[in-house]
This record gives structure tokens, C-alpha cells and sequence, in this order.
């Protein structure tokens, strides 16, 4: 099977930018109907003028993606600078079905999920990280997906947050959905790694934790990482973390979340997050060596998974990622394109990262298509 065709620009001025991904595409097959676009911020004002343009002078109708204060490409990460990525998919119309903007539950119910005359089996989504309900917006959307599985990412920008989903949207959930006919294999990628065993909140109240395993949380902590790192705890605020985990997942499989307070007298530990006695917990270290180890170890599973040859990739990656975790420009997009070739690839730095059901952040989340 051919690739997806592909192609980015870097151009200042969006005209030219589009002008340059639109030659680039050219000549491409009949038949081709969806595609997926990425562009900088810098571009966020004039993402409606875009759009159009790109659909007059490549004919492709349908659209999707969104704009990022950076934007991927096969091997490159154009980080706050104007770019555009574009890739095409030759995937039948009749087997996806465009998903306009879900601003609410009540959206979510009037929808229409079929695809191909059976329900949707997948979907790639982009959505607002300004909207309060966006969390409950991706676990309801993902439900009503056969395999209960999104990907995606939320929508960064120094301004408006705009997405198209065949239409320029913005405010909710959008994206695309997908039959079971459409191939893809996905994988997450985690940006921190846990310090010691997973423990469980046995108190909580809002998002302090009173007891850990009936324990000062503070104790446990000064367990897990030992009396050198506890020894200058007041400085770990970009290192030190915790992962909050669903009852039944496992340990590779957790949302990572800030410690935004430590009461040395009473022990205990406030984090960025609602919590539940029960929930299980683990402290984690952000750091570049776990974040290249865990990505090593994604793209292994991920090429192991992988019914035939890819031909073409999103990524989603965390804003807290690329340089700052892999240490330099397009170190990370280039440890992916080292593990499965140079084939096509777009996305987009985001605010939040979809996979499953569930927001991630200081992750990875990379689907391939084949």
C-alpha cells in the first residue's frame, strides 16, 4: 500500500504556506477526500481564510486538525515559529464520519456516531482546553465508540483556539471517526517514571491527601525517593510528581499530575488534582533519561502491534516535551522516525494529550495508520 502523501512548510506568511504544502501534495490520486492539517498559532487568526485555501488548491473536501504554539512533522519539531503539516489519507468516505464541535453532554446525545452503517470503532479528536467539560466530553465520546478508544490532543495557542472537523470549529470536541475497516495502532508514551511501588490514598479531602496506605503521605514520599532527593525537596517542583491511576489499570497507565503543596508539620501532600480514598497513587520523576526510555519502549510495543507496514502517523506530544525533556530540537520526532522509518507524520505540541478515554499530560500519544 502507498503512503499517505505529506508535506510542511515553514513559509511566515500563511498564503505561501499553503502554497507550498499544496505544490508539494501535487500530483495526488483520485479519490482522495480526508486530511489531516496542523498549523502554528501564528496562523490562528486566519485558520478559517487557511482552510479554505487549502481545500480550493488541493481539492481535498474533508479537513481536520487544529493549530499548536508548535506543530510536528516526520523528524522536525517547529516550535514557536509559523508552520503548516499536512498529510492525506486515501480512507474511503464511507468509512469515517466527520464530528463537529461538542460543546456539551447534550451534544455528545444528538450526535451521530454511525459509520459505514455500523457504530464508529475509533475517532482522532482535537479539542478546547478552555472548556470545563472537556474531560467528561472525551470519556462520553469514547464510549460511544465500539473499541472505547480516542486519540488526539487539545488545542495550544497564544490566542484563539480554533479546529476544523470539515468546518471551522471551536469551543468543544471535534475530529473524525472511523470504521473498523480503517487500520490504525496506537500507543502512549509517558514523560515521567514512577520513584517506588504504587500505594493507595486511604484519605483525601478535595485534592489534599490526608493518609497514604494509613500513613503521613510525607512519610511515604521520603521512602520512595530516598534521603538525598527528600533532602532538597524544596527544589524538585519540575521533577518530583505524582500518577493518579485508575482502580483497575496498570502501572504503565496513569495520569501525571503536580505536587503544589507539602505541609512538613502535618505531612501532608496537595496535588493538581481531585482525589478518592482508594485511588491508587504513585510518586514519579520527570526527567530526560525516563522520558526517552519510556519512548524507546512505546515504539518497540508499538512496531511489534503493527499488522503491516505504516504508512503514514500522528503524534501528539506534550508541550513540556520535545526539547525540554529530549534536549534538543527535533530529538524526539527523531527517535520515532529512527524506530519506524521516514514515513509521514504530523501533529501537533498540545495542551493536553487523548488517549482512550482519559487526558493525559507530559505524554506521547502516536497512531499509526497501515
Amino acid at each position: 500500500m502507498p503512503l499517505f502523501p505529506y508535506a510542511y512548510s515553514t513559509a511566515d506568511d500563511w498564503r505561501t504556506a499553503v502554497a507550498e504544502v499544496s505544490a508539494a501534495l501535487q500530483p495526488l490520486p483520485g479519490g482522495m477526500s480526508l486530511a489531516f492539517m496542523y498549523a502554528s498559532d501564528h496562523f490562528a487568526d486566519d485558520f478559517p481564510a487557511l482552510v479554505t485555501q487549502l481545500r480550493a488548491q488541493t481539492g481535498i473536501a474533508d479537513w481536520v486538525g487544529t493549530v499548536g504554539v508548535g506543530v510536528l512533522a516526520s523528524g522536525r519539531e517547529l516550535l514557536e515559529q509559523p508552520a503548516l503539516a499536512v498529510m492525506v489519507t486515501d480512507i474511503p468516505a464511507h468509512d469515517y464520519r466527520l464530528l463537529p464541535s461538542l460543546c456539551n453532554l447534550n451534544d455528545v446525545l444528538q450526535a451521530d456516531f454511525a459509520v459505514a452503517g455500523a457504530p464508529a470503532w475509533f475517532g482522532v479528536v482535537h479539542g478546547e482546553p478552555r472548556n470545563p467539560l472537556i474531560a467528561e466530553l472525551i470519556e462520553h465520546v469514547a464510549a460511544r465508540t465500539e473499541s472505547g478508544f480516542l486519540t488526539g490532543g487539545l488545542t495550544s495557542s497564544r490566542s484563539v483556539s480554533p479546529q476544523v472537523a470539515g468546518e471551522v470549529v471551536q469551543g468543544g470536541l471535534s475530529g473524525v471517526l472511523f470504521s473498523r475497516a480503517v487500520s490504525v495502532t496506537t500507543r502512549l508514551t509517558q514523560g515521567v517514571s514512577p520513584l517506588g511501588p504504587r500505594h493507595h490514598i486511604t484519605r483525601a479531602e478535595r485534592n489534599v491527601i490526608l493518609s497514604l496506605d494509613g500513613r503521613r503521605p510525607l512519610d511515604v514520599l521520603r521512602e520512595d525517593i530516598g534521603e538525598a532527593l527528600y533532602a532538597q525537596l524544596a527544589r524538585l517542583g519540575g521533577y518530583l510528581f505524582v500518577g493518579l491511576a485508575a482502580t483497575d489499570a496498570d502501572d504503565d497507565d496513569y495520569l501525571v499530575r503536580h505536587i503544589i503543596g507539602i505541609d512538613p508539620a502535618s505531612g501532608l501532600i496537595a496535588v493538581g488534582d481531585y482525589l478518592e480514598a482508594g485511588q491508587p497513587l504513585m510518586f514519579c520523576r520527570r526527567d530526560g533519561r525516563s522520558a526517552r526510555e519510556d519512548l524507546g519502549r512505546m515504539l518497540d510495543a508499538l512496531a511489534a502491534a503493527l499488522p503491516a507496514n505504516p504508512r503514514g502517523a500522528l503524534y501528539f506530544s506534550c508541550l513540556g516535551r520535545g526539547e525540554h525533556m529530549f534536549g534538543a530540537r527535533d530529538a524526539e520526532l527523531g527517535i520515532i522516525r529512527a524506530r519506524l522509518g521516514d514515513i509521514p507524520l504530523v501533529g501537533f505540541a498540545a495542551n493536553g494529550e487523548i488517549s482512550r478515554n482519559r487526558l493525559y499530560g507530559y505524554t506521547g500519544v502516536l497512531t499509526v495508520f497501515t
